[in-house]
């Protein structure tokens, strides 16, 4: 892809989600994700009804009435989104491919955090981390998250959800806000689930397609692992071939949820021919 062709796509990406995100996200990212704890502002005369633990005593004593430390919300946060690039994003029987999808949620995303001043970083991996973009404020910024999730090209095609929650644990040192968007055709990540959401605040966005969930009875085709490369022929005829893949489609999708909700995560779905938006401002308002 030309200079010219990505800015045109990186524009008409903001164009969309910014929309999005300064009409619909903002005051609910707002009041979904709260800040660390609260912070001194002022000190104030009493007033009626005010909590007495609150009274500061040496100014009361020094004025001869009392006055109470006035406290606000510490709001500054940091978002991480976490992005899956592996092989099996490049799916798409729609108008869109997987990985097309989770570009323009994390981007929304991105902006919704801007809008209340909090720095975002960026996770790109595959069976290791492959890209890794510090926490920072401002358009510029979110701009070159989106130019990487336009552009970025993998080394590897597979999946490894522990290296990355594992590399987000360690480089994070403060909780954070993360986003892990992905299709969780993964496994064993229960346990790192567990820890890294002890500390942070963490969402599962699982996105996919509909063709994934079933093989359609279209005889014997070829058919290509994205992640691994591997060609083979399935009978697509057979009952049991079809009963199979499904049984391992959803206890994959069931394996996600699970050790996102069990672990205090909140798990979102996202198909990729419905509405993000309905999905996400659902999340959020139940969440509020």
């Amino acid at each position: 892809m030309d200079t010219k062709e990505l800015l045109k796509k990186v524009r008409k990406i903001e164009i969309k989600t910014r929309r999005l995100s300064d009409h619909i996200f903002g005051g609910e990212y707002h009041s979904t994700f709260k800040g660390r704890g609260m912070t001194f502002s002022e000190v104030r005369q009493y007033n009626f009804g005010d909590d007495v633990r609150n009274i500061d005593w040496n100014v009361t004593a020094r004025y001869n009435e009392p006055y109470v430390k006035v406290f606000e919300e510490e709001r500054e946060l940091t978002m991480m989104l976490m992005v899956d690039v592996s092989g099996s994003e490049l799916f798409g029987t729609e108008n869109q491919f997987k990985n097309e999808v989770v570009t323009e949620i994390a981007a929304t995303l991105a902006f919704s955090a801007t809008q209340n001043n909090d720095k975002i970083g960026l996770i790109l991996f595959s069976d290791k981390v492959e890209l890794y973009i510090p926490p920072k404020k401002g358009r510029s910024h979110v701009l070159r998250i989106i130019r990487e999730l336009i552009e970025f090209k993998p080394e590897s095609k597979q999946t490894n959800l522990v290296e990355a929650l594992k590399f987000m644990q360690s480089v994070m040192k403060k909780k954070v806000i993360a986003f892990v968007l992905s299709d969780f055709i993964a496994d064993d990540y229960h346990q790192t689930m567990k820890i890294v959401a002890k500390k942070h605040d963490v969402t599962g966005i699982r996105v996919y397609d509909k063709r994934e969930e079933d093989i359609p009875n279209l005889g014997i085709v070829q058919m290509q692992d994205e992640e691994t490369g591997e060609l083979m022929l399935v009978n697509t005829s057979s009952k049991t071939v079809r009963k199979n893949y499904n049984k391992f489609y959803h206890e994959k999708a069931k394996y996600y949820k699970e050790s996102f909700t069990k672990s205090g995560a909140g798990a979102i779905d996202c198909r990729v021919d419905e509405s993000y938006v309905k999905k996400l401002l659902g999340y959020f308002k139940h969440r509020a």
